[in-house]
């Protein structure tokens, strides 16, 4: 095993260096950002997981030491350690009395995927900002950006203009002035309310944040996994057999990760946010499961095609919003656990 750390060094390199080119702040440089925990789960679903940790080791090292500690440590936390600890759980197995390995399934992955999210999403949260006003502070002030970009579209009214012109004043010379005095105060009240609205908007924005971060991240690392997964398959490296997808199914302790999830959400602090966070990331999950559930369902039915091609579109086209359906239907899926025998199908 000690020939693969060399391996698992050399990807650490690759992937510190995707990393830290996101300093450059360009399109590119974001692009590039985004393709790196690919270095390290390649290297941890084709060699092992020893060759992803040294990835770990070697990535942190080289931007602490070249860069910045802080930048090491962010790098470590957010993305090369989830991506070493999910490259571990996927080529988990046991051997069977008949010779046969059972491996980890899926639908455990992906709850694993949800959780790592989180975890991940709150561990560079507390080393950007370890005091969580401070935090806080930082996604209200960014939301507050969001909310004046969407005012300025016209999506939130903006503020009334209420100072009278002096033409309008002189054009009312015969109306007493008191019938004219309360039009400032009336425009004042508006301006005040849709001031209240969008700090109201702002201030929601900053709660569900983590939640956000978390739901993005989970499908991230979900594509991160199947993507580094086909890459060693085509390589003929994977050491595990390529899984049944659409049969993916979550075990029934996610719902009560998800239940409790929504009571820690509630306690102030870093605690709530990791709550909100795995609601978020749960939340994804639960969809990737019920979008899994529809491929399996649909197997073997005429126009299969069609009725695939048709959600998508539709998930495309409301952006998101029949995200919604899917999710109810991944909890549902997990809380009935009702599929049907698999069929033998193409997935």
């Amino acid at each position: 095993m000690t020939k693969d750390i060399p391996v698992g060094a050399g990807a650490g390199l690759v992937a510190a260096l995707l990393f830290g080119v996101l300093l450059k702040a360009t399109t590119l440089a974001i692009l590039l950002y985004l393709l790196a925990p690919l270095p390290i789960l390649i290297v941890g679903l084709g060699w092992s997981h020893r060759a992803a940790l040294a990835s770990v080791v070697s990535g942190a090292l080289a931007l602490a030491l070249f860069v910045s500690p802080y930048l090491g440590l962010a790098f470590a936390a957010y993305l090369a350690l989830p991506a070493w600890w999910l490259a571990y759980l996927a080529l988990l197995g046991r051997s069977n009395a008949d010779g046969t390995i059972e491996w980890y399934p899926t639908g455990r992955l992906l709850a694993w995927v949800a959780g790592t999210a989180a975890l991940a999403f709150i561990a560079i949260a507390v080393i950007a900002s370890p005091d969580y006003d401070t935090f806080r502070a930082q996604l209200t002030s960014m939301s507050r950006r969001v909310v004046q970009v969407q005012v300025q579209r016209g999506r939130i009214p903006p503020p009334a203009q209420t100072a009278p012109s002096n033409e309008a004043q002189s054009g009312n010379t015969d109306q007493p002035a008191e019938s004219t005095a309360p039009q400032p105060q009336d425009g004042a009240q508006t301006g005040e309310k849709t001031d209240d609205l969008a700090s109201e908007v702002a201030d929601a924005l900053a709660t569900v944040a983590p939640a956000i971060a978390a739901q993005g991240l989970t499908i991230l690392f979900t594509f991160y996994l199947w993507a580094a997964a086909r890459i060693v398959q085509i390589s003929g490296r994977l050491l595990r057999p390529w899984p049944d997808l659409p049969s993916t199914v979550m075990p029934r302790a996610a719902l009560l990760v998800f239940a409790a999830a929504l009571t820690l959400a509630m306690v102030p602090g870093y605690p709530g946010a990791l709550g909100i966070a795995l609601i978020g990331a749960f939340s994804a999950a639960f969809a990737l499961q019920g979008l899994a559930a529809f491929h399996d369902r649909s197997r073997g039915r005429p126009g299969r095609f069609a009725l695939l091609a048709g959600l998508y579109v539709l998930l495309f086209l409301t952006q998101g919003v029949a995200m919604l359906a899917l999710i109810l239907f991944g909890i549902a899926d997990t809380a009935l656990d009702r599929r049907r025998p698999k069929p033998r199908g193409d997935a």
